[in-house]
């Protein structure tokens, strides 16, 4: 598993939703059944932003061991490097680099893919591109009208989302402007903030890559417009890290736990991150 601990800049069905009360890392109910077959459970919790690389992985993954059940819960970045370090999840889902607390904690960073952020307009905003100056002028309230840039007599309705997020983490950190944005909303998923901004004449917002669909404008930034092949090439410079994350090594980690990441870096694992929108890892 390729694994990064400096932070990423420039460079799981049961599908369904439950309180996870499992023992984490180190448990010891991963056992190999008489036939062969892998049997056992994983745990996650985090980021809302890897719900759909969670489900497919853990929906893949269980499809070729029926022993065992994969169950995650989406509560944000920093709510899943909770879960991990106290013990109540095998993996910590962060959509952002693991921070020196969290690493000086036992958390390990387990890069799994790359996803771009995109900056998003309600879809009848004629405004296409943006600097990167301008952006962060909107997120911290210098620039509230988008007749300063060209565009409609129309407040600017900032969205963004709730702290914890990863994804918030990210976005404020690349454009360094930690603790300084004026938030309309904060919503506490990627699906809400795009809904909203869908809804909200007037709106931006900013959410996974992966996510961005026809009824929203996915801004360029500096000229750059947020596709695969710029993040790939270094270009488009709201990037982020994927990491699932594990107290202590993988090679630690309990039997079921480690052939699941296995099953992630396997040909099918790395063809679901792709599917899924997203990028694989160098």
């Amino acid at each position: 598993m390729r694994k990064k601990i400096a932070k990423f800049l420039g460079v799981v069905a049961t599908v369904t939703m439950m309180a996870v009360s499992m023992t984490g890392c180190g448990s010891s109910d991963s056992v190999e059944s008489g036939d062969g077959n892998l049997t056992g459970t994983v745990t996650m919790a985090g980021s809302t932003s890897m719900e759909k690389l969670a489900n497919a992985l853990a929906e893949g993954f269980m499809e070729k061991n029926d022993g065992v059940t994969v169950t995650a819960e989406f509560t944000g970045s920093s709510a899943g490097i909770e879960s991990l370090t106290t013990g109540s999840v095998d993996i910590g889902n962060a959509s952002r680099a693991l921070n020196e607390a969290e690493v000086s904690g036992g958390a390990v960073e387990n890069i799994v893919a790359i996803d771009g952020i995109a900056v998003i307009t309600h879809g009848d905003n004629p405004i296409k591109e943006i600097s990167s100056e301008d952006l962060k002028k909107i997120y911290t309230g210098e620039i509230t009208n988008w007749n300063e840039l060209g565009g409609n007599d129309e407040a600017i309705v900032v969205i963004g989302r709730e702290a914890s997020s990863g994804t918030r983490g990210a976005f404020e950190e690349l454009l360094e402007m930690e603790d300084q944005c004026n938030y309309a909303n904060e919503l506490d998923s990627t699906g809400a903030v795009l809904a909203q901004v869908t809804s909200t004449e007037g709106a931006i917002g900013y959410v996974s890559l992966d996510v961005v669909d026809d009824n929203v404008i996915a801004l360029s930034i500096d000229g750059v417009e947020a596709t695969e092949e710029n993040i790939i090439a270094g270009k488009y410079m709201l990037s982020r890290p994927f990491v699932m994350a594990t107290m202590g090594e993988i090679s630690e980690q309990n039997e079921t736990v480690q052939a699941f990441f296995e099953y992630i870096e396997s040909e099918e694992g790395q063809e679901i991150i792709k599917k899924v929108g997203l990028i694989l890892p160098e």
